[in-house]
């Protein structure tokens, strides 16, 4: 039996943990306390005075800061944030909560668990490249599509909260991401190396992958120089872009075919993710594509990028990836904010539509309404009568202008306040009273209709009909639906589509 040691924190908290390394990695080993709801890490090497600070910091000031806030319960979930800091026979470490059980693998890898990753953390990567979802992943664990885009989702919030607070993660990838996506969920974890501008440096450039190309291509240059990048918010921008793009493409969006040096692969490396860095969708460069022929068929289809194109995220994600990949990619000041990618993320989860075929593996799709609509994963069309919601916003009493925001309606499909309201926003100081659905759409004998539950505004403008809460209205192309009065007050345009 391993014995139990009690120790103090240096803010006077009382622990204990199990004299049994649990879990070691390069920087830390770790002990579970004797209950199991915390963990207790000790830093393997000697940390000096200004790394002891910043962790008191992180574990005291910086942690007040978000989740003594407004909305502060939210982020006990998206982060594994440190709580205290102790010395304990001349090693210094942290305590930290438990994870919480769905991001630990409930089901082996395939064939009787080969790899052993029963009961080990899911870790980002094993879901985001093609060839490891396929080859070894139990399909229970996949998640469909949509469930992909909320764990990019509560990511994208997870570093907008992160940099409001002005720390940036310095070392974000899918080894510090936990992610469950068979229940859409995402947790942030080692916030401890966190980077405060100007007072605390990155203690790591970070994780080959998602490293930002500036950073790759001064890594040579000694720390003090003034040429040298370090990581900082615009680079943990870089590795948001990329999670975003792998946990929805399943491939890297800069390791195409191209080789920059051919006798020395350590330099070719260095060029492809650094200084020449170079989008493998890029639309006028095409000399970083996947080679198709050379990928396995472990990797396929998604190593095809003509068959699928970044553009299948949907508009507001094209262009974020634009903007990261292309104009970005050596630009800093030029990548997309978190909260433009949250922003985005919202939208496009407005725009997925089921597919109609019961085994795609994706399930879920953007509605494309350009052309004709269909599955790009399976290929599937799209067949029936479809109501799309275009969503307008009243600035002054009576005049709406359109909000570039689009609601598509399937059987079931739910109606929020945050639809009904530009002003309110579905994220972490949603109040209460807003969480719960307004309305809802179903298809009854192919005519469609949304039922009011919670809008006492609700009008069918052309005719000037309110329709009551508990009353429902059929769907029609043209028609025009006010959901809500006032400031931010929103007006749908409905467009049906045929397939």
């Amino acid at each position: 039996m391993a014995k139990i040691v009690t120790c103090e924190t240096l803010d006077g908290q009382t622990i204990q943990f199990v004299d049994e390394v649990i879990g070691s990695g390069a920087m830390k080993e770790v002990h579970f306390s004797p209950d199991r709801s915390y963990v207790v890490a000790f830093y393997k090497t000697r940390q000096d005075y200004q790394a002891k600070e910043r962790l008191q910091m992180i574990a005291g000031k910086y942690r007040e800061s978000i989740f003594n806030q407004i909305g502060g319960d939210y982020w006990q979930n998206l982060f594994c944030w440190p709580t205290a800091v102790l010395e304990h026979e001349g090693r210094l470490g942290l305590v930290a909560p438990t994870y919480p059980r769905h991001f630990f693998f409930e089901h082996g890898s395939k064939n009787n668990d080969m790899l052993g990753i029963k009961g080990k953390e899911k870790e980002g990567k094993w879901f985001a490249a093609a060839n490891l979802r396929n080859r070894f992943v139990d399909p229970r664990e996949l998640g469909d599509w949509l469930n992909h885009l909320k764990v990019c989702l509560l990511l994208a919030r997870a570093v907008r909260r992160m940099h409001m607070a002005g720390l940036a993660h310095s070392d974000l990838s899918y080894k510090n991401v936990l992610v469950d996506p068979s229940q859409g969920l995402a947790c942030v974890i080692d916030v401890d190396g966190l980077v405060v501008p100007g007072k605390y440096p990155p203690d790591v450039v970070g994780t080959p992958d998602f490293i930002a190309p500036e950073v790759v291509a001064t890594a040579h240059l000694p720390k003090d120089d003034p040429n040298r990048k370090l990581p900082r918010r615009e680079t943990d921008l870089h590795a948001l872009a990329v999670l975003i793009y792998m946990y929805l493409l399943y491939r890297h969006p800069l390791r195409g075919a191209k080789v920059h040096d051919l006798d020395d692969e350590q330099r070719d490396e260095q060029l492809s993710m650094g200084e020449r860095a170079l989008f493998v969708e890029h639309p006028s460069d095409r000399s970083n594509r996947i080679k198709v022929a050379r990928a396995k068929p472990t990797e396929l289809p998604w190593a095809d990028t003509e068959r699928l194109p970044y553009t299948l995220t949907g508009p507001y994600l094209s262009q974020l990836f634009e903007q990261s990949f292309i104009s970005g990619l050596h630009e800093p000041s030029q990548r997309p904010s978190a909260n433009d990618w949250e922003t985005a993320l919202v939208k496009t989860v407005d725009l997925i539509q089921l597919c109609l075929n019961p085994v795609c593996e994706q399930k879920w799709y953007v509605f494309d309404n350009s052309t004709k609509p269909r599955c790009p994963f399976c290929g599937t069309p799209f067949q029936g009568k479809l109501p799309v919601l275009n969503l307008y916003s009243s600035r002054k009493e009576g005049q709406f202008r359109p909000d570039n925001h689009r609601l598509m309606v399937w059987t079931g499909q739910s109606l929020f306040h945050w639809h009904a309201n530009n002003l309110i926003a579905p994220n972490e100081k949603l109040a209460e009273a807003h969480q719960q659905r307004v309305g809802y759409f179903v298809l009854h004998e192919r005519r469609w209709w949304l039922v009011n539950e919670r809008l006492p505004d609700l009008m069918e403008v052309a005719t000037r009909t309110p329709i009551p809460i508990g009353g429902k209205l059929e769907l029609k192309d043209g028609q025009q639906i006010l959901l809500a009065k006032g400031e931010g007050g929103r007006l749908v345009v409905v467009q049906m589509v045929e397939a």
